[in-house]
């Protein structure tokens, strides 16, 4: 069976990095992920750059990486202003955003959900005039900071809104990393019923250690499409020091191991962790890459230093 991997960590890792990453490095990154067998790739964001400074390059990264035939490069869009420093970037598709509880929404888009249905319908039907492909996502599905549980039935009502305007997959998102398998499999098992699986996405974040325990969770219920960080790159805003996005690495040994075909080579991913962590200059949390360097400097005679 195959299992699609969409890796979010050029957008979604590297938006939580405090110093500046260069423009060049992030268009080898991508590259990288491309060449390891990568077919989805969410490059960078078009959100205003006074909010994400760290990607305010993203028409130059775009412009700047070596496509491969076959890949889908995407961008996070929030509304009609991103979308048109988008155009021209060659884009495949783009992604819109919202979450199941309001006050994480308010929070972090600042409007309610329903002031942020319109603004999205516009986003999705321009989108789709210029020939793109457009993927939503709903975060805080499996808990939120301010609310704590958020009942299914506020996930399924946005993830219909979201497919009736014209998304061709919603991605449900565990923001805060509190989601255990057990809700995994109750939630899913209501939004696939609901839903069905094909236009369903899994987006698992390892704050508290169950990242891939869930992924399996959601494998019992027919999900196949996952989002995951290179090198788990990224962090939790709501919990300070503790491991964001799972791993790209883990999440392809694990699915190699159970014996399912994602067309990632993991040797060549493993190195692209490298890269990027080298490049950043400390270790990223990702057990599979860590592995892979250990054996590397075994196989090198090197040091016992993470590089």
């Amino acid at each position: 069976m195959d299992v699609r991997i969409v890796e979010v960590g050029p957008r979604d890792g590297l938006q939580n990095e405090t110093a500046v990453v260069p423009t060049n490095v992030k268009i080898e990154l991508i590259n990288r992920l491309s060449q390891a067998g990568l077919r989805f790739i969410e490059a960078s964001s078009f959100v205003d750059p006074r909010w994400i400074p760290q990607l305010a390059d993203a028409a130059e990264v775009l412009g700047g990486i070596a496509r491969q035939p076959g890949v889908a490069y995407s961008a996070l869009v929030p509304n009609l202003r991103g979308l048109e420093r988008a155009r021209g970037t060659a884009l495949a598709e783009i992604a819109v955003f919202m979450s199941a509880s309001e006050s994480h929404n308010r929070k972090n888009i600042n409007k309610s959900i329903a002031e942020t249905y319109p603004v999205l319908e516009e986003v999705v039907q321009e989108a789709k005039r210029m020939g793109l492909r457009v993927r939503g996502y709903v975060s805080t599905v499996f808990g939120c900071p301010y609310e704590g549980d958020v009942p299914v039935s506020a996930a399924v009502k946005v993830t219909e809104r979201l497919l009736n305007m014209g998304v061709y997959e919603v991605s449900i998102g565990d923001t805060i990393g509190v989601a255990t398998p057990k809700q995994v499999r109750e939630k899913f098992a209501v939004l696939v019923k609901a839903f069905t699986p094909g236009r369903l996405a899994a987006h698992f974040h390892d704050t508290r250690g169950t990242g891939l325990a869930n992924v399996t969770a959601a494998l019992d219920e027919g999900i196949c499409t996952f989002d995951s960080s290179l090198g788990g790159l990224g962090g939790c805003p709501y919990a300070p020091g503790a491991a964001g996005n799972i791993s790209t690495e883990d999440l392809v040994y694990l699915l190699h191991g159970m014996g399912y075909r994602t067309g990632v080579d993991l040797e060549r991913l493993a190195e692209a962790g490298q890269y990027i962590q080298s490049r950043l200059g400390r270790q990223l949390p990702s057990r599979m890459l860590q592995a892979h360097c250990a054996a590397k400097r075994t196989s090198e005679g090197g040091d016992s230093s993470w590089r």
